[in-house]
């Protein structure tokens, strides 16, 4: 278990990334997102995310039916405010969203002191608890103005009367992140798919501004959206079909994985919590057995072997750790 920043709040190196069982693409029913999470706790994950805009709410709910049989102090929940849910006319789907959901709300970006407040109470009343312990800012990408301005004061007071244990960030890009660990009193963020064995960009300044001024980083998207788990034709990258150099470019780092005994997953985990600065590392899972390969490979010893062939090929930049 590691502790975010000063906050006292407490996660496990591999947490459970609830984005999937809210459908995310594609279906899982209600028994499959129980199962996964109960793997997850089975095999001694205790760090769960999910956030609102993940199936219009059908991811809290579902994580919060399947955690509520534990015991609440032994588990950290993050969750996510900026993209505040409203009722809808519940005609036709959520699909052009990402998830595959009745759309029975739409998203308004709030990243509004009011907004921020509203979105919490309501992620609390979808996850059936009276606190979570981590909220971060959502992709505030487009609306950085006011994410600074009150999105982020809001959740400063909301740490201050201990609603919340621990408050940061959570975004697809790293330069902002930075922002936020340099500019503000943030606890952690949340960096997904910009640290990862195709995509080092949270190296250069992110990750060590946060280990400098104490700040954690969770890191999503290890697998940048399923390359780097099956490097095959047709696999995604960031959540588009991979371009033909980067497809060769992981099956290549497969070939290297493979002549050292090893995964190309069990590699790209080990990358992303190599870093000090790193305290856990998400995988989304729909199902049980996806849960144990996760807990499996994560699990994994890496042989330094394996990097050095992938600095000596120069698939790895050699000033990344390993």
């Amino acid at each position: 278990m590691s502790t975010l920043g000063r906050s006292g709040v407490e996660v496990s190196g591999l947490g459970f990334g609830a984005a999937v069982i809210g459908n995310l693409y594609t279906e899982v029913t209600d028994e499959q997102a129980y199962d996964a999470v109960t793997e997850a706790w089975r095999q001694g994950l205790r760090y769960f995310d999910t956030a609102p805009h993940y199936g219009l709410g059908l991811s809290e709910r579902r994580l919060g039916a399947a955690l509520r049989e534990h015991p609440r102090e032994r588990y950290t929940v993050s969750t996510k405010v900026g993209r505040r849910l409203e009722p809808a006319d519940g005609t036709g789907d959520d699909l052009a969203g990402g998830f595959a959901v009745p759309a029975t709300h739409r998203r308004v970006w709030d990243f509004t002191a009011d907004g921020v407040r509203r979105t919490l109470e309501a992620s609390l009343e979808r996850l059936g608890l009276d606190r979570v312990d981590v909220v971060y800012l959502h992709d505030p990408d487009d609306h950085a103005e006011q994410a600074f301005r009150e999105g982020y004061p809001a959740l400063e007071k909301l740490r201050a009367e201990g609603v919340v244990g621990a408050i940061g960030a959570g975004m697809n890009q790293a330069e902002m992140l930075t922002r936020f660990v340099r500019d503000t009193d943030v606890d952690v963020v949340l960096c997904a798919g910009r640290y990862t064995l195709l995509d080092q960009r949270a190296g250069a300044e992110l990750l060590p501004a946060a280990l400098e001024r104490g700040v954690s980083v969770v890191i999503g998207g290890a697998f940048n959206s399923g390359l780097l788990a099956d490097p095959r034709p047709g696999a995604t990258y960031n959540y588009a079909q991979a371009p033909v150099e980067l497809l060769e470019k992981a099956r290549r780092m497969q070939a290297v994985a493979d002549r050292h005994g090893i995964t190309l997953r069990a590699a790209a985990l080990a990358f992303c919590t190599a870093h000090p600065a790193v305290a856990s590392v998400l995988v989304g899972a729909r199902t049980a057995d996806e849960v144990r390969d996760g807990a499996e490979q994560f699990a994994t010893p890496v042989p330094a072997a394996f990097w050095q062939e992938l600095h000596d090929t120069g698939l790895l930049p050699r000033e990344e750790p390993s």
